[in-house]
């Protein structure tokens, strides 16, 4: 089968099924993992990710393990946390998006017993299909620290960076992922944090692809990070990734006029058509029209891919299963709109 001119994919994450919450065991987790694969193969979905369910905690499922999954076993970050640090942790500058903080950094930060080859290894044995894999970016992760250690947070996302950086070098997934839902807040990080960022992207020579997504943040439909695009794109631009996608549906599409003349070329562009903010789903020809506005505003052939603006983690299954069979079919109409006018 040709590969389409624009994929499909999901951002990543996936509501977590109630019988894995119910009864949690490595073999529920494998029988979830293999039905998450199943819906977006039904769907159409070209390249399918495992819901991250690898990382789902029942502890923290505010926050689906999208950051205490990755520090917890990182030498170097103590979990707990004493009264007097909470208190620290609020006093500080741009925290306000967490209640208190993840970890206390202490001492020189490792890899520890973090294994994410493993947690690839068990989820690409659920499926054939061409496979993305995610992970919380070092940005995003060192956002949420207290540090005691290093001197400056620029060092401390590194730090973060080089451990995540030991795990991804065997991951020979389709696409490897790295998510950052903070830096959208703090263009004036965008330096450091790229370099950050492309330290596990470079570590990963085994995969195929490497994305990176970016979105304001979604807790509860709640957008946390407040900003816009242009101010951004000098950032996506220092990136070492293929393609980048991004939050666009729940915002509207105006900004890309932005990405148009000030994007690098060598990145493609992942468009959100589904806005996981909302319950409303959205039907085929609401996501052709998007895809079509977004066109007529960057330009024919810029648009590698389409996606949700974020994960579906939120939602419920029954919503996300009908916003990711709508993504295909709006896909595929946009798609065969153009072939057969041309």
């Amino acid at each position: 089968m040709d590969t389409p001119s624009i994929r499909a994919t999901v951002v990543g994450s996936y509501p977590v099924p109630e019988w894995l919450i119910a009864l949690p065991s490595q073999q529920a987790l494998i029988d979830a993992t293999k039905v998450v694969f199943k819906i977006q193969e039904l769907a159409g979905i070209d390249v399918v990710a495992d819901g991250e369910l690898y990382r789902w905690d029942v502890n923290h499922p505010d926050t689906n393990g999208m950051i205490e999954y990755f520090i917890r076993p990182m030498d170097g970050i103590r979990s707990r946390v004493t009264r007097r640090e909470i208190e620290e942790f609020r006093r500080s500058e741009g925290m306000g998006f967490r209640a208190e903080p993840a970890g206390i950094v202490e001492g020189a930060i490792d890899e520890g017993v973090l294994n994410l080859g493993e947690d690839y290894r068990r989820a690409r044995a659920c499926t054939h299909h061409p496979m993305k894999f995610t992970l919380t970016g070092p940005h995003m992760l060192c956002k949420t620290l207290m540090d005691h250690h290093y001197a400056q947070r620029p060092e401390l996302a590194m730090a973060l960076a080089q451990a995540l950086a030991a795990q991804v070098g065997e991951i020979d997934a389709e696409v490897i992922q790295v998510d950052e839902a903070n830096i959208t807040g703090h263009p004036d990080e965008g330096e450091w944090a790229a370099a950050a960022i492309n330290t596990v992207l470079d570590a990963a020579t085994q995969a195929k692809e490497k994305g990176v997504h970016l979105c304001f943040g979604n807790y509860g439909g709640q957008t946390i990070q407040q900003g816009d695009w242009r101010k951004l794109i000098g950032f996506i631009n220092r990136l070492h990734c293929d393609h980048v996608l991004l939050e666009f549906a729940f915002r509207g599409y105006d900004e890309l006029k932005y990405f148009k003349a000030e994007l690098d070329p060598r990145i493609g562009l992942g468009l959100g058509v589904i806005d996981v903010k909302v319950n409303t789903v959205e039907t085929a020809e609401v996501v052709a029209r998007r895809i079509e506005e977004a066109t007529k505003i960057i330009g024919d052939g810029r648009i590698k891919w389409v996606n949700p603006d974020c994960g579906f983690w939120m939602n419920k299954r029954s919503i996300a299963d009908r916003k990711i069979a709508a993504l295909v079919k709006g896909r595929d109409l946009f798609l065969g709109a153009h072939q057969s006018s041309s």
